[in-house]
């Protein structure tokens, strides 16, 4: 009687919810989440070929990357509504093979649930219309899409070119080519303004490689003659010796250039200059350059905002739904992720608990692509979850949020689980500098175990400007909770 009563219940449940999906709209699920796919397909048809092409009208570059975003964020509720389904099904077969009377505490989570996946359900038909809306919307840049040069041959698999390039930056790309490509108007060079541009965002949200990928471009190296990078990570604590070699390169570099040459200068600054430092540096770029020249500078400072001649560009870190769309690609590549739904539920899991770290992603999603299986990404979820949790309940905070401020950072072993991984500093190598042979795989996910103090690989870009990221560690046991120390033997002691 009671296994009667729970497989009824669970079937009742699952029938309030085609019930309930049914009052709310005359499409079934499956037809609402077919013409869901449908449309992000064709949003995703006009994204990926913008991909490909120089644009230069900043209307339609706003409008792709609204596209953009509403794409992540549909693709992203889709997933959440196919494979929170997974879980649905897991709950049933949990309450209908109960042989004992069911907890009230696992229907009420299944009611939870219940209440959660309508909810999705009505996102769903509500991002669909918008869809469609912003797709109508784009008809006529669709037509004037065609008529700009195409920057590359986009390859097969869309995992190949994420690898080679950044995501989700196009518009800020073009954005600061086309401020380097825009001529001023001619007149008195003495009354001439230097021009600026500033890029500002948080430390590792990506920069220096998109500075990078626009000193790539084509257009740019025609443009400008010399490019000339600056970068203040060795003056920390010396600006006035930072302004100081910043003059001796300029002045060396311009004796070797023509007078008519244009000469674009990248600063890097890690520090917040004062207004005195930065006008001596302006002061001796608009003496030595010539007419034509450009200076980028970025920081992660909002206030070098103000030595800007034109718009700063900001950048920040991809949101949940964009980075989803990233690590998917990454981790599944040309594998169609609708034949793994297990793997996908908990990919998405993982992704969360990355908080939105491309390092990370690059790292991860190479793990699960040499171990396609779902035990080992399960062992994987529940290290992270391990972990995260260990560097909150000690220091307050996400381990990825500690690192990303250069401060301490406590990692597991999961082949070791009696030590830890103390991350102590972080540093971030040129592509000429040598990296070390040890990988973060080898130590976190492997055997290996340095002795003492020891620098560790974390990840290295395959795009420019190609730089490598390097944690400072140490392997320390793990002191065991409750283990107390045996007191030495006092000399009487032994007699009683």
């Amino acid at each position: 009687m009671e296994m009667l009563l729970s497989a009824l219940l669970g079937e009742g449940i699952t029938r309030s919810l085609n019930f309930f999906i049914s009052k709310s709209s005359k499409l079934q699920p499956h037809d609402v989440e077919d013409r869901f796919h449908r449309v992000l397909l064709r949003a995703q048809v006009i994204i990926d070929e913008a991909m490909g092409r120089q644009i230069t009208n900043h209307v339609m570059l706003q409008k792709l990357d609204m596209l953009r975003g509403s794409m992540h964020r549909g693709y992203y509720m889709l997933d959440s509504f196919r494979y929170q389904f997974i879980n649905g099904q897991d709950a049933r077969d949990q309450i209908t093979s109960q042989s004992l009377s069911p907890s009230k505490v696992t229907y009420f989570k299944y009611f939870c649930h219940l209440k959660r996946k309508i909810q999705i359900f009505e996102q769903l038909q509500k991002m669909l219309d918008n869809l469609r809306s912003m797709i109508l919307d784009m008809e006529e840049v669709v037509i004037f899409l065609t008529s700009y040069r195409r920057s590359y041959r986009q390859p097969y698999s869309m995992h190949i070119l994420l690898g080679n390039c950044m995501f989700g930056r196009q518009m800020e790309v073009e954005l600061a080519i086309n401020f380097l490509l825009h001529t001023q108007p001619q007149g008195p060079q003495e009354l001439e303004v230097m021009p600026v541009m500033p890029i500002v965002g948080p430390g590792k949200v990506g920069k220096s490689t998109l500075v990078a990928h626009v000193c790539k471009d084509e257009r740019v190296r025609d443009r400008f003659s010399k490019i000339l990078w600056l970068c203040d990570h060795d003056f920390k604590d010396d600006e006035l010796a930072f302004i100081e070699e910043c003059t001796v390169k300029l002045e060396n570099l311009v004796t070797n250039l023509n007078k008519d040459e244009r000469l674009l200068v990248v600063v890097e600054l890690v520090g917040d200059p004062t207004e005195d430092a930065w006008n001596s540096l302006y002061s001796t770029s608009k003496r030595c350059m010539s007419r034509g020249s450009k200076i980028i500078v970025t920081s992660r400072s909002d206030k070098v905002v103000r030595f800007g001649t034109t718009r700063a560009i900001t950048l920040k870190f991809l949101t949940q739904e964009a980075f989803w769309y990233f690590f998917k690609i990454l981790v599944f590549g040309s594998v169609d992720p609708d034949m793994h739904p297990r793997l996908v539920q908990l990919a998405m899991e993982i992704a969360k608990m990355l908080k939105g770290t491309i390092s990370g992603a690059n790292v991860i999603s190479s793990l699960l692509r040499d171990n396609f299986e779902i035990q080992f990404w399960y062992k994987v979820l529940m290290f992270f979850r391990g972990y995260i949790q260990k560097n909150i309940s000690e220091f307050g905070e996400h381990p990825s949020d500690r690192l990303s401020q250069d401060r301490p950072a406590q990692l597991g072993r999961v082949s070791i689980p009696s030590e830890e991984v103390l991350v102590s500093h972080q540093y971030q190598y040129s592509s000429q500098k040598e990296i070390p042979k040890i990988g973060i795989l080898d130590v976190v996910f492997g055997s290996i175990k340095p002795l003492g103090k020891f620098d560790m690989l974390l990840w290295r870009s395959h795009i420019p400007p190609y730089y490598s990221y390097v944690y400072a560690c140490e392997i320390r046991e793990l002191k065991i909770a409750g283990a107390k120390r045996k007191r030495p033997m006092r000399s009487g002691a032994a007699l009683c």
